[in-house]
């Protein structure tokens, strides 16, 4: 389950990262605005599915329930960014996206080293 936590994890940084490309592209393109309106519900469908996964990783292991307190802030503040955005409010939508993508991956590093860990762990049991 902690597998999937990171890849659902990646795909959310992944797709915080193309919002800042598409943005650009709404000022450059014509319609690029349709590209950054799909990204920004696509994003937030995907944080949808990162809250269901934490609460289902942590109710698996029965570990802290750290994970999904950061999943449900995060959609928090993607839903407020959406909000930001359709009502052009760019003096908090620009910053907050920047402060989302770099918490996004600093979440992503820590989840990174909790799938890590079990197969460290693994390793080391399997050499003694």
């Amino acid at each position: 389950m902690v597998k999937l936590l990171h890849a659902t994890v990646t795909l959310q940084t992944a797709l915080v990262f193309v919002q800042s490309i598409t943005a650009g592209l709404m000022m450059a393109l014509p319609h690029g605005h349709v590209l950054h309106s799909a990204g920004s519900y696509t994003l937030w469908f995907v944080t949808v599915a990162h809250v269901v996964v934490a609460v289902l990783a942590w109710r698996r292991s029965g570990g802290s329930p750290e994970p999904v307190w950061s999943a449900a802030g995060f959609l928090a503040l993607i839903t407020a960014q959406v909000f930001l955005g359709v009502y052009h409010v760019t003096a908090l939508h620009v910053p907050l996206a920047a402060a989302l993508l770099v918490a996004s991956l600093l979440y992503l590093v820590r989840i990174r080293r909790l799938a890590a860990a079990p197969a460290t762990a693994a390793t080391a049991a399997a050499t003694r």
